[in-house]
């Protein structure tokens, strides 16, 4: 089987450039972001001077992932304020830039509120534009902080329920440092797994149709030395019916009231196969990504996205002389209709348990979600 071979000795860095980050060189404040559009052929930093190029950038995939999302939204916020764009319509392009995904709305409402009441305090322009950066820091130091717990709480539960160590499991689409402030959702239990030496396998799922799983998770694991295989989505069945898989972990981009889970399409069926084989289906995900205004499954949106990420393969966007950007070798008849949603839902009766930075919920309900939300907002508070 071909694969990749743990090594020894310490962790490499996923990347050696952060995944976002504020800068203020003399022309003016920036939001700088790793395009995960070019990855794994290239690291290349792409500079956002105004909430535009944000919401651009969030639409290409270039910066993607739920935490990060939320993250970036508020620098977006941010970034609007301290260039003295206009707030209110820079927060509503951001919020919508991606309908899915609940931590951008999330990241984009606390920068807004905190500009809002600071210039409502004291009429200043530039400290409400301080605040707003401030809350986004706060954000992103938050974050980090949860992906660490969330980290502790998965391994624990997966010490619980396959005792003995030895854990093979599939994950699908990107969990890792790229989609957090910290090490990620899911993609950090495995990596806690590993340095614990207590994972025996990584399944990446490749993730179709813009390979997340093949592009970047497998790019994570790789620098960080984890034993890893990567797989097309539709050998997975094979995968269980051979009885390779342990576990699987998969993060999430909005979980409804109810417990029902919107995440990167193809999760459902794991779920599925996960149930029929007895294998546990974990997600995890920070508390900001329960969205409790969202009561069901049915009642999330989800986005659908251009038919030609279908229709075309697309290597990750190096520049090439004479190549359109984002242009795409053509695998299907001209004209040819694609059905292209970004996520699907799985019901909560298929989720073993929900990690968050608070603590795993199982078996998933809506109370036990809502508790969870309050007792989180208890400890802000």
């Amino acid at each position: 089987m071909a694969d990749q071979y743990a090594r020894s000795g310490d962790d490499i860095r996923p990347t050696e450039i952060p995944a976002i980050r504020w800068d203020e060189p003399p022309e003016g404040p920036v939001l700088v972001l790793l395009d995960q559009t070019r990855l794994p052929a290239e690291e290349v930093e792409l500079v956002c001077t105004d909430a535009p190029a944000l919401v651009e950038a969030i639409r290409s995939l270039a910066v993607r992932g739920a935490p990060l999302l939320g993250i970036a939204g508020a620098y977006g916020v941010a970034l609007a304020a301290a260039r003295g764009f206009d707030v209110e319509d820079a927060a509503e392009a951001l919020g919508g830039a991606r309908p899915t995904a609940v931590n951008l709305a999330v990241g984009v409402r606390r920068a807004r509120a905190a500009h809002r009441a600071e210039l409502g305090r004291t009429g200043d322009q530039k400290q409400a534009a301080e605040a707003a950066l401030a809350a986004a820091r706060a954000l992103h130091r938050e974050d980090a902080e949860a992906s660490s717990r969330m980290a502790a709480h998965g391994l624990a539960l997966l010490d619980e329920l396959l005792p003995g160590g030895g854990h093979r499991v599939l994950t699908h689409c990107n969990t890792g440092a790229l989609v957090s402030g910290g090490e990620g959702t899911a993609f950090a239990v495995a990596l806690a797994a590993h340095r614990s030496g207590r994972l025996r396998r990584l399944w990446v799922d490749e993730t179709r149709p813009l390979l997340q799983g093949a592009r970047l998770t497998a790019y994570e694991a790789a620098r960080s030395g984890m034993a890893y295989t990567l797989l097309t989505d539709n050998a997975a069945g094979s995968l269980f019916a051979a009885g390779e898989v342990d576990a699987v972990l998969v993060g999430a981009d909005r979980i409804a009231a109810d417990g029902s889970v919107a995440n990167k399409v193809g999760t459902y069926p794991l779920a599925v196969l996960a149930r029929y084989h007895h294998v546990p289906f974990i997600v995890v995900a920070p508390v900001t990504t329960v969205d409790p205004d969202t009561p069901d499954g049915a009642s999330i949106e989800v986005e659908q996205r251009a038919g030609h990420e279908v229709t075309e393969i697309t290597a990750p966007q190096a520049p090439m002389a004479g190549a359109e950007a984002g242009g795409g070798i053509v695998v299907a008849p001209l004209g040819t209709q694609a059905y292209n949603p970004a996520f699907d839902v799985t019901p909560p009766e298929l989720v073993t348990a929900i990690v968050t930075e608070e603590g795993a919920v199982s078996p998933v309900t809506a109370d036990a979600l809502a508790e969870l939300c309050d007792r989180s907002r208890q400890v802000t508070i």
